[in-house]
């Protein structure tokens, strides 16, 4: 193999690692948005702060082996809340849903 067909194959090699890893931080970014967003909707619907609202739905994905993401795709505002994170508020068994929620109607 000759030297620029060694640079061209070295070349094509790193744009296909370039484009593989943009392709991983477009689809982070992605997850990342339906995350914020089913805090946001977690931290309203509950009166939670957010970072508590984080922790309901990371600690329901967890105890029901359910991917972050793929939970926090389920709330929505305009629907009930998945069982798996309603189950949890219910139980109050959260960390996050500390002495705050003492007086929360749900």
């Amino acid at each position: 193999m000759t030297i620029s067909a060694r640079a061209a194959a070295d070349a094509a090699e790193v744009a296909q690692a370039l484009e593989r890893e943009n392709a991983q931080l477009r689809e982070a970014l992605s997850s990342r948005i339906v995350i914020e967003q089913a805090k946001g909707i977690l931290a309203e619907r509950y009166r939670l702060a957010v970072s508590d609202a984080f922790e309901v739905l990371r600690s329901a994905a967890r105890s029901n082996r359910i991917r972050l993401h793929a939970l926090a795709a389920r709330v929505a505002p305009d629907a009930p809340t998945p069982p798996e994170i309603e189950d949890l508020v219910n139980r109050g068994t959260s960390t996050a849903l500390s002495a705050d929620r003492a007086g929360l109607e749900v």
